[in-house]
């Protein structure tokens, strides 16, 4: 690929701010923030090759492309969307167990066509550029051939990204269970397909505990011994009365984090989902085992589910990053997303700055899947994933950017005000994947 300058202003986080990060003390991620109003970057073979204040002898007869005015960050990280759920996003009226037997289940049946699946994946893939998403951890469906199309599709435009075949083995319609054997078998052959593939990563995928058996978690666990840099990706604690239900399912299990304990699907590269009702021994255990979790509030507010406590989750140490959830979730927005985000953190006394909604989405999102040293910031070196940021998109966002005022507080509105309208460009291992039409 040829080199490609950029000239703009550059936005994102020093290296060391994994340091403290979310998992620490969320409110040090501002002094680790690093903007350039006037900057260039420089992108060769699809890697990063310089990111700084722009000097004229660093072009070196290169061509360069003038955004002055736009903001190139690193491209976002969703840590939690469910592709097939697309087509369904915004469905009404239901809580999350009804929800799934009223809507998605049945969605998901057509993923068994593989033609289908793909039209989807394309679908989705062009909305996570559209909104500034470079990389996802995404649920596919029980069938392999959602996950084909899927990685088949990223594939295409060397998209890094996560995903993985559902597993469900009971408590689910007929046409969308497998068995365990089912499971180990479909996912091993996913894994020696996928895993490593160009930028494609495979998480081991229980749809949550009460859609599996003992026998079905044992075959996951078994899996990861013999997968140990495999994902895994899950649910955990989303809604009270699936928190009750897990009880009933697994009398032996002190809770629900300590089902997935059991079967060996906690720690490093595990994803949950939501956390929202989890108890301080849970907090502690879960923190101790670094798994990461997925905030996902446009989604807890839209079903219902309940606020994460995200005060007590950073007192304990938590590994916090944001995901959309779509389509409980009802945007591939990370500005919307953070704006939920926000919210939720006043309804209960606490402050989330924009510095750690920005962190979350980028560099601490990568740190907590253990993918920093390749994406995350604009270090020399890291893959070219990013995105240009017009922070005057609408004519209200034109007024407030001009009001005198720190660039703290000028963030904090681009986030709250913002939706893909603010994407200007999406760029993936230094490609264009999207450019806003007007």
């Amino acid at each position: 690929m040829p080199r490609h300058a950029y000239r703009a202003s550059l936005l994102d986080f020093h290296q060391d701010a994994t340091k403290v990060g979310l998992d620490g003390d969320g409110a040090k991620v501002a002094s680790h923030i690093r903007f350039v109003d006037d900057g260039l970057l420089i992108v060769e073979d699809g890697k990063i090759a310089y990111a700084g204040a722009f000097e004229e002898e660093l072009i070196n007869g290169d061509t360069v492309h003038d955004f002055r005015g736009k903001i190139i960050c690193p491209g976002f990280i969703d840590t939690h969307i469910h592709y097939p759920q697309m087509e369904m996003i915004c469905a009404y009226g239901e809580q999350l167990l009804d929800w799934l037997k009223t809507y998605t289940f049945p969605t998901e049946r057509k993923y068994s066509d593989k033609t289908y699946a793909r039209e989807m994946a394309m679908i989705c893939i062009r909305e996570l550029f559209k909104n500034g998403t470079t990389t996802a951890a995404v649920f596919c469906t029980v069938h392999p051939e959602s996950v084909d199309a899927f990685f088949e599709v990223a594939e295409t435009h060397n998209m890094l990204v996560i995903a993985g075949k559902v597993l469900m083995d009971r408590n689910a319609p007929e046409y969308l269970q497998d068995t365990p054997e089912r499971a180990y078998d479909e996912s091993k052959a996913l894994i020696e397909k996928w895993h490593g593939r160009g930028r494609c990563l495979y998480a081991i995928t229980p749809r949550f505990a009460p859609t599996s058996t003992a026998a079905q978690l044992e075959a996951a666990g078994r899996l990861r011994r013999e997968f140990p840099d495999v994902f895994v990706h899950t649910h955990l604690a989303e809604n009270k009365a699936e928190v009750e239900w897990v009880q009933e399912l697994f009398p032996e299990a002190r809770s629900y984090f300590d089902v997935y304990k059991r079967f060996g699907l906690t720690g490093r590269r595990c994803i949950f989902a939501h956390c929202i009702h989890l108890d301080d021994t849970d907090m502690h255990e879960f923190s101790d085992s670094r798994s990461v979790a997925a905030f996902c509030p446009t989604s807890n507010l839209f079903l219902g589910s309940g606020l994460l406590p995200l005060q007590r989750m950073r007192e304990m140490h938590v590994l916090l990053t944001l995901g959309t959830d779509v389509g409980a979730g009802t945007s591939f927005s990370m500005f919307q997303t953070f704006h939920d985000a926000y919210k939720v953190s006043q309804l209960q006394g606490a402050k989330l700055s924009v510095e750690e909604g920005l962190y979350m989405a980028t560099l601490g999102a990568a740190h907590a899947l253990g993918l920093d040293d390749r994406i995350g910031n604009l270090d020399v070196g890291k893959d070219a994933d990013f995105v240009m940021l017009d922070p005057t998109a609408t004519e209200l966002q034109q007024l407030r950017w001009a009001t005198p005022s720190p660039l703290s507080d000028r963030l904090f509105t681009l986030f709250m005000l913002g939706d893909h309208h603010n994407i200007f460009r999406t760029y993936v291992h230094g490609a264009e994947v999207y450019a806003r039409s007007s």
